[in-house]
């Protein structure tokens, strides 16, 4: 039955480099999002069961419920192998969260998955399509200093668990230039979605 549902529904996963506006895309597609960091952030705020896990792993870092974003900057910044540990938790319990949101889209013609290590965590499945969002560098580091946690080692740490921009260009189906005005990239995702539909519905019939 599961199988079935996948064969019918396109999942379009958003690739990328940190801060290129995956997730801005995302949205773009007026679809169903799953939204990975939206996900870990209600983890770290309302699962007890993550808080346990991570505080058996990381007691000098992980101290109270709900877990606070500065606790796992810390934990990153005082030893690098720790995002290793961090994953080891928080990744299943996403991608039990992943499973769930496909279910429960399950008659959906299209549903995006904004998740920033898709292709690194084998996320992915075969007939996927692979969106990938370029952006200028200047923009992104403009967008990274923004950011409240912008931390230059944690960013490097994070960095290095992505897999290298030439091979994500490689596997991507399509690559969307992003600039970052809305009523821009709105008519060109209008136009990708209706390729990726028409694309689909060909191959099908």
């Amino acid at each position: 039955m599961e199988g079935d549902v996948f064969k019918l529904m396109i999942r379009v996963g958003i690739i990328g480099n940190i801060a290129s506006g995956k997730s801005f895309i995302a949205k773009l597609f007026s679809c169903p999002v799953f939204n990975a960091d939206h996900e870990v952030n209600f983890l770290y705020k309302n699962s007890k069961q993550c808080f346990k896990k991570l505080k058996k792993i990381l007691p000098n870092n992980i101290k109270s419920f709900p877990i606070k974003k500065s606790e796992i900057i810390s934990a990153i910044n005082d030893d690098k192998r720790n995002l290793k540990k961090l994953s080891s938790v928080v990744h299943p319990m996403v991608r039990k969260q992943m499973k769930n949101f496909i279910r429960k889209n399950k008659d959906r013609k299209l549903v995006i998955l904004d998740i920033p290590l898709l292709i690194e965590n084998k996320l992915n499945m075969k007939n996927d399509i692979l969106v990938f969002v370029k952006s200028h560098r200047n923009k992104i580091l403009k967008r990274l200093k923004k950011r409240p946690n912008y931390n230059k080692k944690i960013l490097k740490s994070l960095s290095q668990n992505q897999i290298i921009t030439s091979k994500k260009l490689r596997i991507a189906n399509y690559v969307i230039d992003n600039n970052f005005s809305s009523h821009i990239m709105k008519k060109k995702i209008i136009l990708l979605k209706k390729k990726i539909l028409n694309e689909r519905n060909n191959i099908r019939h």
